[in-house]
């Protein structure tokens, strides 16, 4: 139907932990005149839709953001997860939340995100992008290349290569450095690296940085935001570039990184 408005929601599934805020979604959506497709649903018509409400944790809101990217469509998250770095807002705002989402009521912060690509691996990660060696194999030999340069060669159990958003998730626990959303760029972090000198590098936006797998009969698997997207077999590698504003991520206005990182992980000292 013509003008009909539509939002898309995305959840974690665990239906016994949302049913109250699917209620009151709904209820506030009937009041505005908002239609709600289930974002599992085939026929969801994501093509019409002006926007993504994300009930979940981080997985939930990186899955909305993928799905969505280069859409336009902006996601709306509302924390039902552990840490919820990414959400909008908690699950005791929903309904308030609920409102500024159906009425505008938010800023929008544009996502980047880490682009793969090698023979039959193309993928984007907003968080992430890991070559992880197997639970079963030998230690991995990774080396990444950038301007030509070989910069790192290290026995590792893998490597991270971060953006912003992502940098506070698995990039932060194996050492790497937090990058403030806004920062043009991403960082690239080994994993349980056998070497006293290995250290992060972050990259600069416009350089193409290549990972290798030096490894001499090993495979390692690739990750793209958690998920097991593929497997680089020994001499191969893969390019990963930085892609800006891939994804649009909605925001309480005056709600800033710091606020955030403050939030969530505490005090720093």
């Amino acid at each position: 139907m013509s003008g009909e408005r539509v939002a898309i929601v995305l959840t974690h599934g665990r239906a016994e932990e949302i049913r109250d805020a699917e209620a009151i979604l709904r209820r506030v959506a009937d009041e505005l005149g908002v239609t709600l497709h289930d974002g599992d649903d085939d026929v969801s018509r994501d093509g019409e839709a002006e926007i993504a409400i994300s009930l979940g944790g981080d997985g939930t809101i990186l899955n909305a953001l993928r799905r969505f990217s280069g859409s336009g469509i902006p996601v709306f998250a509302v924390n039902f997860g552990q840490v919820g770095f990414l959400a909008t807002v908690e699950r005791d705002a929903g309904e308030e939340g609920f409102r500024r989402a159906f009425t505008g009521q938010f800023d929008l912060m544009a996502m980047p995100a880490v682009a793969i690509a090698a023979p039959g691996l193309r993928h984007a990660g907003v968080n992430d992008v890991s070559l992880i060696r197997r639970p079963d194999g030998r230690i991995a030999v990774l080396s990444y290349v950038l301007g030509g340069e070989e910069l790192g060669h290290v026995r590792c159990d893998g490597l991270v290569v971060a953006t912003p958003a992502g940098s506070t998730g698995y990039n932060l626990a194996n050492g790497g450095p937090v990058l403030a959303w806004g920062v043009q760029g991403f960082v690239t972090t080994f994993i349980a690296p056998h070497s006293l000198t290995a250290r992060p590098l972050v990259v600069a936006p416009e350089d193409t940085l290549t990972l290798i797998n030096r490894s001499a009969r090993e495979s390692v698997d690739v990750a793209v935001d958690g998920r097991t997207v593929g497997e680089l077999a020994p001499g191969d590698s893969v390019d990963c570039s930085f892609v800006p504003g891939a994804a649009l991520l909605a925001q309480v206005p005056g709600t800033s990184f710091y606020q955030r990182l403050r939030e969530k992980f505490g005090h720093l000292v």
